[in-house]
């Protein structure tokens, strides 16, 4: 692979819902009271000077890039961005919970009907967003210009692991430490923040990908439209750098993580007051993680500055591969059908409620949810079921990128960064329909994320996608250019 000369191009679009909004995060409905923040997406549009190679990334707040929406802007762009290969583009979503509902075909968790008119409906958002993206692509694509990147990583205590597990073998999603069974945290954590940033011809800066191990979900819980703590990181960043700077997030594997700790929580929140964030924890913790990020960013950018490339090697390989779908096993299908028949009671109890009452939200949805396995169960008696994924492997001179479309447990993230022939990788999850992928430590500790209802997918399809993506990274990392890599390492 040769150097060549890089074209970049940014734009970024508002993608705030315009009608209150169905919230996606929990199993009861959130309907939105108010804005709280703006929404955004950012593409980041990148083509060798010959034309021969190219991609362009996004970025949404949002939970998932849902397959619906990457279809309709493919769709979009194939006729209004004719010299693009829409195969190439990659979009992927921070994880924020305070964004619109947007249904996964794997796990689809529909809200029930008669939300009432002023809520917009999943279908009406889809076509809003997958509108602005493609307008935020083909700016991204018609801005492009020869331009340089320098590339470079920090550490940030931003995400920790959120399953708990007890004595007793048992792991729970957000479990109790404070009880004489509490064990451990069952996997590590990734401190690891990075940073890719673009130059025009002049080598002044004019975006950033930052890529954080982290969703964000500080203020999961809210009933407010929020990019949470992506919001706060944007306004410092821009602070200290420049208001017209691009910035395009991306949550690396993190699908065991979240961004408050699950021990030292009453320490934590006394810190985060004495550094003047205010009583109020989860808010205050969204700043605490922006100045965090920020002072990495402080640190990295003017090392990363000294070592500026005007030419990089440029590669990009698009990977489908299909996965076994997780088997259910007889005792899944009998918990299945207990809840199913639990909850279809609690709805017949329910049948005079609001729709939108946490009650009976929580009852339809447990249901569809239950049932997901049921009717797995069934199809797989007529023979093995695959999944097709996506993968996108990209090459950006001694950078690779890795996109998968799961919420991705961290332990798959340093595999795949441990053996990756990169100085640095860059781990991209939630790009596509969201669902976790556990870890084998997980399947056997059980509970919410390892659960079969909430994992398509299990173990041997995640360490399937390291092998793959080791694989292409091989690929676009020849023998010629090994000595250059043995050189840093």
């Amino acid at each position: 692979m040769v150097l060549k000369k890089i074209l970049i191009g940014w734009a970024s679009k508002d993608i705030t819902p315009e009608k209150k909004v169905s919230l996606l995060g929990q199993f009861h409905v959130r309907i939105s009271e108010k804005v709280n923040d703006p929404l955004t997406t950012t593409a980041l549009a990148l083509e060798s000077e010959d034309g021969h190679e190219q991609a362009v990334m996004v970025s949404l707040d949002a939970a998932w890039a849902a397959d619906t929406v990457m279809k309709l802007c493919r769709m979009k762009l194939k006729w209004d961005l004719p010299d693009f290969d829409p195969e190439k583009l990659l979009i992927s979503a921070t994880h924020t919970h305070t964004a619109p509902m947007s249904l996964c075909s794997v796990f689809p968790l529909p809200d029930p009907p008669g939300l009432g008119d002023e809520v917009m409906t999943v279908d009406e958002y889809d076509d809003f967003l997958s509108t602005r993206i493609s307008e935020a692509v083909i700016e991204a694509w018609n801005n492009r210009k020869l331009g340089a990147v320098s590339w470079g990583r920090g550490h940030a205590v931003i995400g920790f692991n959120r399953r708990v597990s007890y004595f007793d073998g048992t792991t729970a999603m957000y479990g109790q430490t404070n009880k004489p069974e509490f064990s451990h945290l069952e996997d590590g954590e990734d401190h690891g923040v990075e940073l890719l940033f673009t130059y025009d011809a002049e080598h002044q800066l004019t975006g950033m990908i930052v890529n954080v191990p982290c969703p964000s979900q500080c203020t999961e819980r809210e009933w407010f439209v929020s990019a949470d703590y992506w919001h706060e990181t944007r306004e410092e960043i821009r602070k200290r750098h420049g208001k017209e700077l691009f910035i395009l997030p991306q949550c690396s594997a993190a699908g065991d993580q979240a961004p408050r700790p699950m021990i030292n929580r009453l320490a934590d929140a006394r810190m985060l007051k004495l550094k003047g964030y205010g009583d109020e924890y989860d808010p205050a913790r969204r700043q605490d993680i922006a100045d965090k990020l920020a002072a990495v960013i402080d640190e990295v950018l003017p090392l990363v500055a000294k070592d500026i490339r005007d030419q990089v090697e440029f590669g990009h390989v698009v990977s489908i591969i299909e996965l076994l779908l997780r088997q259910v096993t007889d005792a899944d299908l009998e918990h299945a059908k207990s809840q199913v028949a639990e909850c279809s009671t609690r709805l017949i109890e329910l049948k005079d409620s609001e729709p939108s009452s946490r009650d009976y939200s929580v009852a339809f949805k447990k249901r569809i949810f239950n049932q997901l396995v049921i009717d797995r169960y069934k199809e797989q008696q007529n023979g093995e079921i695959f999944l097709p994924v996506e993968l996108h492997t990209l090459r950006l001179g001694d950078v690779a990128f890795c996109s998968n479309r799961f919420e991705y447990f961290v332990d798959y993230g340093m595999r795949l960064k441990a053996r990756s022939k990169a100085i640095q990788t860059f781990i991209i999850q939630l790009a596509g329909n969201g669902s976790y992928l556990p870890t084998e430590r997980a399947m056997q500790g059980g509970g919410y994320g390892a659960y079969v209802a909430s994992t398509p997918i299990g173990p041997d399809g995640g360490q399937m996608i390291v092998e793959t993506q080791v694989k292409d990274i091989d690929t676009l990392f020849r023998e010629e250019h090994d000595q250059t890599i043995k050189m840093w390492r």
